[in-house]
């Protein structure tokens, strides 16, 4: 997958992240796929998934499938 230009990717932020910084994860559509990067640290590494793994990802996440037991 050839990388984009960084002024190219428009980085988002999950409305439920809040202003208090914290566990904050970005995410950035790309084609064909989605990249995720730390946000207390945009200039550092990023993971690159592929549509259906994301797809398949988020739909995991939503369903609870990756809650961790207390």
């Amino acid at each position: 997958m050839t990388a984009p230009k960084p002024s190219d990717v428009q980085w988002r932020r999950s409305g439920h992240s809040g202003g208090q910084g914290g566990n904050c994860v970005e995410v950035a559509m790309l084609a064909p796929g989605v990249a995720v990067r730390d946000s207390k640290d945009p200039d550092g590494p990023r993971l690159v998934f592929g549509g259906v793994a994301w797809r398949v990802f988020a739909e995991r996440v939503k369903a609870s499938g990756f809650d961790l037991e207390e």
